[in-house]
């Protein structure tokens, strides 16, 4: 798996996950020391599970759990309290996962039973790991100084997709060089320097660890001996749009040309793969079902009760699947009945059209449910792009460089998009998506549809869904 797959995990985020991991671990060995009086009882021995089976289960759990809220994001915008907050919902869902775990299997019910001390006095361990790593400068650490070849119009992107702070947590831009052919209508307001002296004598003068090719035309423009000494010196030479790619997690529709479509190593279905993967989505449907059918219930008397008796609790949709195909997409009803009595249009947000039982479903995801169904019957799949509106599709395809490329997969209930770009309502949002799933078509693979799914979570648990 290529590092593009986790383009959030710099060394500052290793440092807060083995610091998590080392805190779990040395609870849980306190924990097991104390309850069993090992200090005291000279007939205490480990057996196999305590020592290893036990240890495995609680820190795999409680590290997914604490992925799952979103506390290994690098771009998370919290404050202490925040994070606190988000560490006791991973402890309770961990707390909750765990005892399932211990009721379904043969491991030892008394070994169970202290799951509850364990769990809290993690709780307070990580709270004290977080607030201590606050307090230090470990975004600073293994930082990388890159200089940038080129301010024109691709260049450009740099200033716009990352510009806040936490864009560019592990990235010094030591400056943008302008080239020969670059745009006028570039770089604003980042460092741009003329180059006086050769490229290598620079770079090693300022200990440069990464060049960016940016300019916006290339031939006869770039210094290739320059840059083949630098490379020979082990500085790593990156393409904007790999760059770009790597840092952000999504792809630059505008500045791509096609031999990035026809070229790159973009993962589509194969007949095997297309069957596992039916076949792994409607076992994950049928055990949510499993796991949510009182939810819907509920929602469902919840609808009838706003609404009326005689009104529907379910509505569908003609959207755009795998290979243009229209299929029909269920939903618990969240708009009032004649929400378009005036054709289709856009969902906005606070839209006056949504009830208040609609508000809360939409919120926490729960309106979706019904799709289960879609992935039973292989219309979508838990992750891939969100099916859009055939009246949408259309003329985006038109508009939109490379829209139809997001049909060669399958539709999802999440996405990399939905993870990374608020929800949309408009044709620029389109575009902007896009990017993304572009990027999961590309880099698509069991470990990184898990890694959504987790994060997922974080979504839902948190209200972000609309």
């Amino acid at each position: 798996m290529s590092r593009s797959h986790f383009n959030e995990l710099k060394l500052s985020s290793i440092i807060i996950i083995a610091a998590d991991l080392i805190a779990i671990l040395a609870t849980y060995l306190i924990n097991e020391m104390v309850l069993n009086k090992a200090f005291i009882s000279d007939t205490f021995e480990y057996n196999w599970e305590s020592s290893f089976v036990y240890p495995v289960i609680f820190m795999s759990i409680i590290s997914l759990c604490i992925l799952s809220v979103g506390l290994y994001n690098q771009r998370l915008r919290e404050t202490f309290n925040g994070i606190t907050i988000r560490i006791f919902v991973g402890i309770l869902l961990a707390y909750f996962i765990i005892k399932l775990i211990f009721s379904i299997t043969i491991l030892d019910e008394v070994s169970a039973n202290f799951s509850e001390y364990y769990l809290f006095s993690t709780f307070l361990a990580l709270a004290l790991v977080r607030y201590i790593i606050s307090k230090t400068p470990y975004q600073s650490i293994g930082i990388r100084r890159v200089l940038v070849l080129g301010a024109g119009e691709r260049a450009k992107i740099i200033e716009q997709y990352m510009r806040r702070k936490t864009d560019r947590i592990g990235i010094e831009f030591v400056a943008f060089i302008p080239m020969s052919g670059d745009s006028e209508n570039g770089i604003k307001n980042e460092t741009k320097i003329e180059l006086n002296q050769p490229l290598e004598q620079f770079v090693l003068n300022h200990d440069i660890d990464e060049i960016v090719i940016a300019c916006d035309e290339r031939r006869n423009v770039l210094p290739n001996d320059s840059l083949f000494i630098c490379k020979k010196y082990g500085i790593k030479i990156t393409d904007i749009i790999d760059f770009f790619e790597s840092e952000t997690g999504q792809v630059a529709v505008n500045q791509i040309y096609p031999s990035w479509i026809i070229y790159g190593s973009t993962n589509y279905y194969n007949p095997l793969h297309k069957s596992i993967d039916w076949l792994f989505n409607c076992l994950i449907a049928l055990v949510i079902f499993a796991l949510t059918w009182p939810i819907m219930i509920l929602t469902a008397f919840a609808i009838k009760l706003e609404d009326g008796w005689k009104s529907p609790i379910l509505y569908s949709q003609k959207r755009t699947g795998l290979e243009g195909k229209t299929f029909d997409i269920y939903k618990f009803r969240s708009m009032k009945t004649d929400a378009e009595k005036d054709g289709v249009k856009w969902a906005q947000k606070s839209d006056p059209r949504v009830t208040k039982v609609g508000n809360f479903i939409r919120k926490y995801r729960i309106d979706e449910l019904p799709q289960l169904f879609n992935v039973i019957r292989g219309d979508m799949g838990f992750v891939g792009p969100r099916p859009e509106r055939p009246q949408f599709t259309e003329e985006f395809e038109l508009d939109i460089p490379y829209y139809n490329h997001r049909f060669n997969v399958k539709p999802g209930l999440t996405g990399w998009a939905q993870l990374k770009y608020p929800y949309g309502s408009s044709k620029q949002d389109a575009v902007e998506k896009l990017k993304y799933d572009l990027y999961y078509i590309k880099n698509r693979g069991f470990l990184f549809d898990l890694l959504i799914l987790l994060r997922t979570a974080e979504i839902i648990l948190f209200g972000k869904g609309r």
